[in-house]
C-alpha cells in the first residue's frame, strides 16, 4: 500500500542542496506514515476536522466554556508520559510539538520549528525554531529547550515515558548551534523520527516542568507553550484549562491564528455511557467521549452529532504469552484466532463507527496489509486444531488435557468503555469451541506489574501511532515484547531493518512481512480497530481530530 507520490510532493522540508534526494525520500517515507489520516470511519458522524454543526455555523465567536464529559479520569496529563486518551485530550491543549501533521494530507508541517533539514544518511535532524515563542511561565523556547527535553526523556524519564523513549531509541545527543538551531543525532538511520516530532509524546515542556518529579507532572504540573494552561487539576475530579493570552505560534494546520476561541475547557468524569449521552441530550455538558452504539440515537435525537475517526497503529488485540502453556502451543493460539468472530463484536457491541481488525495494524496506518483471509471466523477449524493439540471435550463444554481445563486469562485496563462488553462477547465465542476465557480487569498500575511479572496468558490493549514502526517497538524481542517471544531469525530482523530503511516501497514490504508473521504464528489475536466517537451538541463548532485521532480544541467555539 503506497501513498508516497502525492504526499512527497507536498512535503514541507528544507534539505541541504547536496542532500535533498535522500532527505526528501526519508521525509516522504515518514509522511506516508499518516496517509489517509483524514478519512472518516463512515457512518452518520462527521469526518475528521468537520464542524459538528455544519457549514452554516456562522462566524466563530470568542469566549465561553465547553463542558467535556470523559468516560475515565485522566491518568497522567504530562505529554511525555501520557498513553491514555483522556490524559492526551488535556496534554495536547497545553503543549506544542516541533512539527505537526496535516490530518487530511499526512504532510509534516511547521509548528515550533519553522523548518528542518535531514542529513543524507538519515541520522541527523536539524530544526530551526520560531523566534518569540514562550512557555506559559514566561520563559523562552530555545534550542537548549529541545536538547534538555530529549535528554530528559532518554536519561531521566526512561520507562516512565514508554512512547517517547522508543521514539528516541538510538538517540546520541542534541547539538545546539545557536539560540534557535538544534540538531538531533541518532546512532543509526531513523525513518520514524520526523513523524515522532509531531506527536504529543515529544512535545516540548518548560525547564520548570523538567525539574518537577515525574509523579507530580502526572498531577497536572505541566508548563507548555500551548494555547491553554492548566487552571485546576483534581485527580479523579474536574480539570479546568484556561485560555492563554498572547498565543501566536499555532501549527500550520490550525484553522485560525492568535488566541484560542474558548475561555475555558472543563473536563468532568462521567463513567456511565448512558449518563454521558443523557447529559449531552439535556445540555448539561457540551461534548462526551466514547459514544457507544446504544447512545447514538439519544444524542442525534437531541440535535447533536457523533464525530468519529479510526485510529492508526496497533488494533485492539489479545497478545498471548507464548512462554507458557497453553498458548505456548501455536495450534492453540491459532484456534483462538479462528474462534473469534470479529464482525460480531463490531456489530453487537461497538457499532457502525468501528471496524473488525484485518491485520495487527489499523487500515489508516501506512504499510497496513490486508490479512482478512487469515482472520476468518471458522469454529470447526478451531476445534480440529484443539483436537490435534490433545485438548478433548470435558465437563461443562470446556476442553481438558492431562486433567487440566483449557482456561486462559486476559488482562485489561478499563481505558476504553467498550473493552469489557467486547471481551465478554469474545468469552462467549471461545466457549463455543471449548476454551474458557477469564477476564482480569486491573488498574494501569497493576497492569504494569503483571506485565513485568509475566503472570498472564493474554493482554488486551491497543497502541495508537501513525507510523508502522509501532510494530518494532511493541513486538521486537529487544523492546517491549509483552508476549515473551524468543529471539528469532525471521521476525526480529524484519523489525530491525524497517526502521533503517529509507525507501518507502522497501519499508512497506518489510512491514507487510512482519504483519503476516505476527498473525500466522498467532503472536497476536487482532479483534477490532479503535475509533474515536465523540458526541457533541449543536452549539459546539470546530472541534477537530489531529493526525493521531486525538482532539484539538484550539479552533473550537460555541454558539449561543
Amino acid at each position: 500500500m503506497s501513498f508516497l507520490p502525492s504526499l512527497a510532493r507536498g512535503a514541507h522540508t528544507h534539505a541541504p542542496r547536496g542532500h535533498r534526494p535522500l532527505a526528501a525520500l526519508l521525509v516522504a517515507l515518514l509522511l506516508c506514515a499518516v496517509a489517509g489520516c483524514g478519512t472518516s470511519s463512515g457512518g452518520s458522524g462527521s469526518a475528521a476536522g468537520a464542524d459538528a454543526n455544519g457549514s452554516d455555523a456562522g462566524k466563530p465567536r470568542a469566549g465561553g466554556n465547553v463542558n467535556f464529559a470523559l468516560s475515565l479520569a485522566p491518568a497522567c496529563p504530562d505529554p511525555q508520559q501520557a498513553t491514555q486518551n483522556m490524559a492526551i485530550y488535556i496534554a495536547r491543549q497545553v503543549t506544542d510539538s516541533l512539527t505537526d501533521q496535516d490530518p487530511k494530507t499526512g504532510k509534516i508541517v511547521p509548528w515550533l520549528a519553522k523548518s528542518w533539514e535531514i542529513g543524507k544518511d538519515g541520522r541527523e535532524f536539524t530544526f530551526h525554531l520560531r523566534d518569540g515563542v514562550t512557555f506559559s511561565d514566561g520563559t523562552a523556547l530555545t534550542a537548549q529547550s529541545v536538547r534538555k527535553n530529549f535528554d530528559s526523556i532518554v536519561h531521566d524519564l526512561g520507562a516512565a515515558a514508554p512512547l517517547a523513549s522508543t521514539y528516541l531509541s538510538g538517540y546520541q545527543q542534541t547539538r545546539v548551534s545557536d539560540k534557535l538551531t538544534a540538531t538531533v543525532v541518532f546512532a543509526q538511520p531513523n525513518a520514524q523520527f520526523l513523524q515522532a516530532t509531531a506527536t504529543h509524546s515529544l512535545a516540548i515542556v518548560a525547564d520548570r516542568t523538567l525539574a518537577t518529579p515525574p509523579e507530580q507532572r502526572c498531577q497536572g504540573k505541566v508548563i507548555g507553550s500551548g494555547p491553554f494552561v492548566v487552571k485546576r487539576f483534581v485527580q479523579g475530579g474536574d480539570v479546568v484549562l484556561a485560555k492563554r493570552k498572547g498565543y501566536a505560534w499555532g501549527s500550520k494546520v490550525f484553522g485560525h491564528t492568535g488566541d484560542a476561541y474558548l475561555d475555558t475547557i472543563t473536563y468532568k468524569i462521567v463513567p456511565e455511557s448512558g449518563v454521558r449521552a443523557g447529559s449531552l441530550a439535556t445540555n448539561q455538558v457540551d461534548a462526551v467521549s466514547d459514544v457507544l452504539r446504544q447512545d447514538e440515537p439519544q444524542i442525534e435525537g437531541a440535535g447533536g452529532k457523533v464525530l468519529t475517526i479510526t485510529n492508526p497503529g496497533v488494533v485492539f488485540l489479545l497478545q498471548p504469552n507464548v512462554s507458557r502453556e497453553p498458548l505456548k502451543d501455536e495450534r492453540v493460539r491459532q484456534a483462538v484466532q479462528l474462534a473469534v468472530n470479529r464482525q460480531e463484536v463490531v456489530d453487537t457491541v461497538l457499532g457502525k463507527h468501528f471496524k473488525a481488525a484485518s491485520s495487527v495494524l489499523g487500515r489508516r496506518t501506512p504499510g497496513w496489509t490486508d490479512l482478512s483471509s487469515l482472520l476468518n471466523h471458522d469454529p470447526n477449524r478451531a476445534k480440529a486444531l484443539l483436537d490435534a493439540a490433545g485438548w478433548r471435550a470435558g465437563p461443562g463444554g470446556i476442553r481438558v488435557k492431562g486433567g487440566r481445563k483449557l482456561t486462559i486469562d486476559v488482562v485489561y485496563s478499563p481505558n476504553f468503555n467498550g473493552s469489557q462488553p467486547a471481551l465478554e462477547l469474545v468469552q462467549q465465542q471461545l466457549r463455543q469451541v471449548g476454551i474458557a476465557l477469564e477476564l482480569r480487569q486491573v488498574t494501569n498500575a497493576q497492569s504494569s506489574e503483571i506485565d513485568q511479572s509475566g503472570d498472564f496468558d493474554t493482554f488486551f490493549y491497543n497502541i495508537t501511532r501513525a507510523d508502522p514502526d509501532i510494530l518494532r517497538t511493541q513486538f521486537s524481542t529487544k523492546l517491549a515484547n509483552r508476549g515473551r517471544r524468543a529471539p528469532d531469525q525471521a521476525l526480529d530482523p524484519l523489525l530491525d531493518k524497517e526502521v533503517r530503511t529509507l525507501d518507502e516501497a522497501g519499508r512497506d514490504k518489510l512491514v507487510g512481512k512482519a504483519q503476516r508473521l505476527l498473525v500466522e504464528h498467532g503472536y497476536v489475536i487482532p479483534i477490532f480497530e479503535l475509533s474515536q466517537a465523540i458526541g457533541v451538541s449543536s452549539r459546539v463548532h470546530g472541534l477537530r481530530f489531529e493526525a493521531s485521532s486525538r482532539l484539538q480544541f484550539y479552533d473550537t467555539w460555541i454558539s449561543q
